[in-house]
């Protein structure tokens, strides 16, 4: 196979040639309707409804569980259960798995806020972006449906697992956490997946599913305290549907419009500085000119 040719300009005029030993994909088409007639695009919404579901279902019953075990009401041991240090866990070794289960038959995104950041990096097209955003939330509901259905009582009792904003906490400072959550987990799965670093290390055996599992165990550490961690606009939205409760719906457009934004900020960042795609536009017009 041979390698791309990529030529540098200098303020002299004079070119170097340096090959490249990657291969960036082409970019995704915005809308591609002859994606609806084929088979895998509805395997892969299938794989992402599944994933989520999954996702959800564990992740809340670990949430739910700890608060049964530490229940002051029920003079249980305070130091039982799993800890705010088991539910990140839970949630970083659950994306852990289902990524690295699904990346080859939908690219793993399991959350709306990864699939936007995608669709503005052009690596899905307006779709695929809609039908796994839909899938994505349609799982969620499911999944928090199944743990109510298994454990009504408790589900009820410990909140749904629910994403609301703590108590002590204004929505500026709670907007703020998932904006930044949102980035590292999406700035994390665009370098983890970025054929660039892929070959630069190809010495190095990363299996992109760790990093991103991860970020997303990092981020629960951090934002547990603040909004329950949601950086996944599905994961809020399946918890809040089943749940019904009011505060949980007050709070629910933090838990999407932070997210989307933190996608957005991270997709900008690698694509147009750290890849200098904006760099390379200008001088392909310029070239072109």
């Amino acid at each position: 196979m041979t390698k791309d040719i990529e030529v540098t300009e200098h303020h002299g005029g004079s070119s170097e040639y340096a090959a490249k030993d990657y291969h960036d994909p082409p970019p995704a088409p915005l809308f591609d309707a002859e994606e609806l007639t084929k088979w895998s695009f509805y395997r892969a919404l299938i794989a992402e409804f599944v994933a989520t579901l999954l996702f959800l279902y564990v992740t809340v019953l670990t949430v739910i569980g700890y608060k049964s075990q530490t229940d002051p009401k029920l003079d249980l041991d305070q130091c039982g259960g799993v800890g705010i240090l088991g539910i990140a866990w839970a949630f970083g070794g659950m994306i852990f798995i289902l990524v690295y289960c699904t990346a080859g038959i939908s690219g793993g995104h399991i959350n709306p806020a990864v699939t936007f950041g995608l669709f503005l990096a052009r690596k899905v097209s307006l779709v695929r972006a809609v039908g796994y955003m839909v899938a994505q939330c349609l799982g969620a509901i499911c999944g928090v449906g199944l743990v109510k259905a298994f454990q009504s009582s408790y589900y009820n009792r410990y909140g749904g697992g629910a994403n609301e904003l703590a108590d002590g906490y204004n929505k500026g400072t709670g907007l703020g956490a998932e904006i930044i959550g949102t980035f590292v987990l999406v700035y994390t799965v665009f370098s983890a997946t970025d054929p660039k670093r892929s070959a630069r290390d190809s010495h190095v055996p990363v299996l992109a599913p760790l990093p991103i599992g991860f970020a997303v165990f990092m981020v629960h550490l951090a934002t547990i305290p603040i909004t329950g961690t949601g950086i996944n606009p599905a994961r809020s939205f399946g918890a809040a549907v089943i749940y019904n409760n009011e505060k949980a719906w007050d709070d629910q457009w933090i838990f999407w419009v932070g997210p989307f934004i933190g996608a957005f900020a991270a997709a900008v960042y690698h694509q147009f500085v750290l890849r200098a795609g904006a760099i390379k536009a200008l001088g392909s017009f310029r070239s072109n000119a």
